[in-house]
């Protein structure tokens, strides 16, 4: 009875959209009520502006952060959200999930999540209403080239709608489970504005042509979303969950970098890099792709074996003078400097306190002078290099290996570097010839990744450090904890990853404008090598 009752209301509420009365002058100069039947076409486009349950939609339910799956026959095919509740449901005829759920809930207005129309259910008709914008701009928010310049000079908050307050850029990232190790990394890689304002239009690199099947892609996708969201100024929430974007991470990384187990973020960081830097198409060559134009940079190795201690002076002298131990000269791309950390001291102090030990960070750079040596040694024998920067890139990735793993134990060395925030010089690292060729060498600190607790694999965990340009104030970030912080509390953190960004307003005294094309147009030999130490993988021994 209660489902006839329904359908008569249904019927008879039909009828009524479809006629409209209209207010007719008479000739007397007074008005009446005329009744008009309209045509089909003319009620339905009346019944579209017109929608009686837009009043139904609950915004503080809706959540397009995850992957666009349908609740129940988990299709990613035609899907649709329910404005109501914030499920997703596959179809829009009849029999089909979402058509079920409006009859059975009583919840009529969805939207497409592929199309963004917004469509009544189950009348099954297009709903056009200017009120949904502010939906359609949390499902895809978009960026225009004027509001891009001003990022990085809007100081003001934001307010989600459920009247949190909130610094677009500044916003916290869910941690699914033991995802903290990419979400710091994400956060700071969206504070480099290279890479933030190529990644906020997406048709800087919707048009990149990937092989039919290729998966790689995603993750720039993926990103790109990731990066709109945080940016946003309009969110419903002052929070960002990164699902979809850790879904193309264990995808494309063969699930070498888990959702469900904490990995160490240099590991992702360079993978990530040369995942993305790949799928965009990228080549040798130093433009090929924002990735390459922004971090990438150039170094001269010098390396020469050395003999064995066993062996004898004449036979060490006679070795030294064949080819293979000859000093042997190469230049090498690089995405991040590998900086080591002095061992810590065994025994306490004098007051039997432990100390923690401290370092200046111009120590660990003078590796990268081309004067200090250090040497490297495995089971066969040991080789003496030296490294020389000969190119800077706009952005300087500095790790700090912190942790070291043998057959016993994973060890993490406690060691502070003092370094300063602003205005480090990297050009007193470079040849005069090299530093002649540089513009600027000056730089800033932007982002601060920080490892606490202990060195096991999930007992500790990472935090990071960022600069929002337009307050100029620091902001710590662990997942969703948002808190302003002191510049002077930064340097007395274990920092682990650092990323520093040239300053353009301090110009080089030694720059020589003729011999500049050359840094500016050089080649490499490959994108693959993203240590510091000669080695031409990935997963050497001196960067993990």
């Amino acid at each position: 009875m209660a489902e006839l009752l329904k359908l008569e209301t249904a019927q008879r509420v039909r009828h009524i959209r479809s006629c409209v009365k209209y207010q007719v002058r008479c000739p007397n100069g007074g008005w009446r009520a005329t009744q008009f039947k309209l045509s089909r076409k003319e009620a339905k486009l009346d019944r579209s502006r017109s929608c009686p349950y837009l009043d139904t939609i609950n915004r503080s339910v809706l959540d397009f952060d995850f992957e666009k799956l349908c609740s129940v026959s988990l299709s990613h095919i035609n899907v649709y959200a329910c404005l109501v509740c914030g499920k997703y449901f596959q179809g829009r005829g009849n029999n089909t999930h979402a058509y079920t759920h409006s009859v059975f809930e009583g919840h009529h207005v969805f939207l497409n999540l592929q199309t963004q129309k917004f469509y009544c259910l189950p009348d099954n008709y297009q709903i056009i209403d200017s009120s949904l914008d502010d939906i359609i701009y949390v499902l895809n928010p978009t960026f225009s080239d004027i509001m891009i310049r001003k990022l990085d000079r809007n100081p003001k908050l934001s307010r989600a709608y459920d009247g949190t307050t909130y610094l677009p850029g500044i916003v916290g990232l869910n941690n699914i489970k033991a995802n903290d190790y990419c979400n710091v990394v994400l956060q700071s890689l969206s504070h480099v504005a290279p890479l933030r304002n190529y990644f906020l239009r997406e048709e800087n690199y919707y048009k990149i042509k990937r092989p039919p099947g290729d998966q790689a892609f995603l993750l720039v996708q993926r990103f790109g979303e990731l990066i709109r969201k945080l940016w946003n100024p309009c969110n419903f929430k002052a929070h960002v969950s990164p699902h979809e974007m850790l879904q193309a991470v264990v995808l494309c990384s063969k699930k070498k970098f888990q959702i469900t187990e904490q990995g160490d973020p240099i590991d992702f960081l360079s993978w990530f890099l040369n995942a993305m830097h790949s799928a965009m198409n990228g080549t040798k060559k130093m433009n090929s792709s924002i990735i390459s134009k922004t971090f990438r940079g150039k170094m001269r190795v010098y390396s020469r074996k050395i003999p064995s201690v066993d062996l004898s002076e004449a036979e060490q002298a006679k070795l030294i003078e064949t080819e293979d131990y000859q000093e042997k000269v190469f230049d090498m791309p690089w995405l991040y400097l590998t900086c080591d950390l002095p061992a810590p001291p065994l025994y306490p102090d004098e007051s039997r306190e432990n100390i923690i030990p401290q370092v200046p960070f111009a120590n660990l750079l003078t590796k990268f002078n081309g004067v200090t040596e250090k040497e490297y040694k495995s089971h066969k024998d040991s080789t003496m290099k030296k490294f020389e920067l000969t190119r800077l890139p706009h952005f300087i990735i500095i790790y700090f290996k912190r942790f070291n793993k043998n057959y016993f134990v994973f060890e993490k060395n406690p060691t502070i570097v003092n370094f300063p925030i602003k205005n480090i010089d990297f050009g007193d690292l470079l040849s005069s010839e090299a530093r002649s060729q540089h513009k600027n060498t000056t730089y800033d600190l932007v982002a601060n990744v920080v490892h606490d607790g202990e060195p096991a694999q999930g007992k500790g965990s990472y935090r990071c450090h960022v600069l929002h340009k337009g307050q100029g104030k620091w902001y710590e970030l662990q997942d969703l904890h948002v808190a302003d912080i002191l510049p002077q509390m930064i340097t007395l953190s274990e920092s682990y990853i650092q990323i520093f960004e040239v300053r353009k307003d301090i110009p080089n005294p030694l720059y020589n404008p003729a011999g500049a094309s050359e840094v500016e147009e050089g080649g490499v030999v490959s994108m693959e090598v993203s240590g510091t130490d000669g080695s031409e993988n990935n997963s050497t021994e001196e960067q993990k």
